[in-house]
């Protein structure tokens, strides 16, 4: 039986969305192994004078427990 755990993360980026993805998973991936997925549950941007500063991004990180 395959157990996989879902955690949630939340990263930013002042380049973009996709960028802060990517970081997101270069975090976990750190400290956890066998990363299957992400989803994007939110997205938002700070603004500062009227422009975005930063973009942000709410994951949930799946990845499969290993057993043993």
């Amino acid at each position: 039986m395959s157990i996989v755990k879902v955690i949630e993360v939340i990263a930013s980026s002042e380049k973009g969305f996709e960028d802060a993805v990517k970081g997101a998973v270069a975090e976990v991936s750190k400290t956890v192994k066998n990363i299957d997925s992400v989803y994007v549950k939110d997205m938002k941007v700070h603004v500062k004078d009227g422009q975005i500063s930063s973009y942000g991004v709410i994951c949930k990180v799946a990845f499969r427990v290993e057993h043993g």
